[in-house]
């Protein structure tokens, strides 16, 4: 039977081992994430992460968690837009470029009336 609590223990000390890294690297990047907090204040912190990791993680978990939510937020919105930016410009032309396209064609005489409608249906669908 002692094998089996053995193995207990060594899943829960993994486990509690891997929740902590998970909390001092999400620490740690929003250390450097804030740009309104001073290097030496984010040094004071990192040695307090290595000298008593625990309680300065809690500290700062208390002290400075609405920031990390705002922070982490912030970062997540700043990648969304960038994502959505850059499928924009390789998605290619707006609907309001390809009517204009369109008009210009038509009044080039290049396309009929009826096929600048169509493009024109097309482009706002």
């Amino acid at each position: 039977m002692s094998n089996f609590w053995d193995l207990i223990q060594l899943l829960l000390s993994t486990f509690v081992l891997i929740v902590y890294l998970l909390i001092l690297f999400q620490i740690i990047g929003d250390l450097f994430r804030d740009s309104e907090l001073g290097g030496g204040a984010k040094v004071l912190w990192i040695i307090g992460l290595v000298i008593i990791p625990g309680l300065t993680a809690i500290i700062y978990i208390v002290t400075r968690g609405r920031g990390m939510a705002e922070r982490q937020r912030a970062s997540l919105q700043r990648a969304k837009s960038d994502t959505d930016a850059y499928i924009r410009e390789v998605a290619g032309k707006s609907p309001a470029e390809h009517i204009a396209d369109a008009k210009a064609l038509l009044d080039a005489g290049t396309i009929t009336k009826e096929e600048f409608e169509r493009l024109k249906a097309k482009a706002l669908a």
